[in-house]
C-alpha cells in the first residue's frame, strides 16, 4: 500500500504545467472582459446615436421651410429662419405655455422637494410604529401606473374646486413625484453620519432646527439629483395636464400647446414653426441637466461611497 508520505513530489514539469494553466485560464478572463468592454462601448455608441440624431434633426428642422424639410431632411438648412421661431412663440402662444411650465414645475418642483425631504428624513432617521408601513407605502407609488388614477384625481380635483387652476395641477404634481422623491432621499438621509445629529442635539438644536440647518445642507447633493430628475419629469408630463386643465387653454402648459400645433400643424402645414417649438421645449432640459451634470452624479454615487 502505498501512503501520503510515499507518493513522489511534484516535479518541474508539474510545477510548469501549472503555471501555463494558471496563465492560460488569466488570458481568457482578459479576453472576455475586452469582449465585454467592447460591446458596452459599442451599445452606448448605438444609444447616443439613437438619443443625439433625433434631437439634432429637429433643432435643424426649425430652421428650415416646409419644402426643406420634406424634400432634403437631411441636410442643412439653407438658411437660419428665426421668423420660425419668432411664429411660434408668439402666433402658437408657446411663449405663454412656456412661461406656465416654468410657474407650475417650480411650485411643484419646491413642494416636493419640501415635503418629499421631511418625510424621508423623519422615515430614515426616527424609529416609531408604523414606520416601514408608511415608507413601503409611499415605495408602493413607483409601481402604480398614473393612467390608473386619471379618473378618481379628476373628481377628487374637482370637488376641491381647483379644476381647471394651476394650484390643482401643483398640487397632483407633488403627489405624484413624492414616491420616487421619499424613496431616494431615504435612502441618502441614512448615510449621514448619526455623530453630528448627536452633536446638534446636544448643543441645544430642536428638531426642526437640526433638520433645516445641519442635515439637509449635508444633503445637498442628494438633494440636486432629485430635484433635477423632477424637474425633469414634471416638465415633460402631458396626461395629467390634459385631464387637469383640459377647459383653460390660457392655463395650459407646454406639453399641451405643442400638441396642439401638432394637430393644427396637419391641416395648416407649419412643421417648422412645429419644430421650432420642439425645441424650445427641449433646450431648457437638456441645459439643466448639462450644468448639474456633476451634481447629479456626486449625488448618485455619494450614498454609495459612504
Amino acid at each position: 500500500m502505498t501512503t501520503k508520505t510515499d507518493r513522489p513530489a511534484p516535479g518541474p514539469g508539474t510545477r510548469k504545467l501549472t503555471a501555463g494553466t494558471r496563465k492560460g485560464r488569466d488570458r481568457r478572463v482578459k479576453s472576455e472582459v475586452r469582449l465585454l468592454s467592447r460591446l458596452g462601448h459599442v451599445a452606448l455608441v448605438v444609444w447616443a446615436v439613437i438619443v443625439i440624431v433625433p434631437i439634432l434633426w429637429t433643432f435643424l428642422a426649425s430652421f428650415k421651410n416646409t419644402t426643406e424639410i420634406f424634400s432634403s431632411p437631411w441636410t442643412l438648412p439653407a438658411e437660419l429662419r428665426w421668423e420660425n421661431w419668432s411664429r411660434a412663440w408668439t402666433q402658437a402662444r408657446v411663449g405663454k405655455f412656456f412661461v406656465n411650465s416654468v410657474i407650475v414645475v417650480s411650485c411643484g418642483v419646491a413642494g416636493t422637494m419640501l415635503l418629499g425631504s421631511m418625510a424621508a428624513y423623519v422615515l430614515a432617521r426616527y424609529k416609531f410604529v408604523g414606520n416601514r408601513f408608511i415608507y413601503y407605502l409611499f415605495v408602493s407609488g413607483l409601481a402604480f401606473p398614473v393612467f390608473l388614477a386619471l379618473v378618481p384625481l379628476f373628481f377628487v380635483v374637482d370637488n376641491l374646486g381647483l379644476l381647471n387652476t394651476h394650484t390643482g395641477l401643483v398640487l397632483v404634481y407633488i403627489a405624484y413625484s413624492l414616491p420616487f422623491t421619499v424613496f431616494f432621499l431615504a435612502a441618502f438621509f441614512k448615510t449621514l453620519p448619526t455623530s453630528v445629529a448627536e452633536a446638534g442635539m446636544i448643543d441645544g438644536c430642536s428638531h426642526t432646527r437640526l433638520f433645516f440647518q445641519v442635515m439637509l445642507p449635508m444633503a445637498k447633493p442628494g438633494l440636486i439629483s432629485v430635484g433635477i430628475f423632477n424637474i425633469i419629469g414634471q416638465w415633460s408630463q402631458y396626461q395629467l395636464p390634459l385631464v387637469l386643465l383640459s377647459n383653460a387653454e390660457d392655463k395650459w402648459v407646454l406639453t399641451q400647446g405643442i400638441a396642439d400645433i401638432s394637430t393644427n400643424a396637419g391641416y395648416e402645414a407649419d412643421w417648422s414653426g412645429l419644430f421650432a417649438a420642439l425645441t424650445m421645449a427641449i433646450l431648457p432640459m437638456i441645459l439643466v441637466y448639462g450644468i448639474f451634470q456633476r451634481q447629479i452624479q456626486g449625488g448618485l454615487t455619494a450614498g454609495a461611497l459612504k
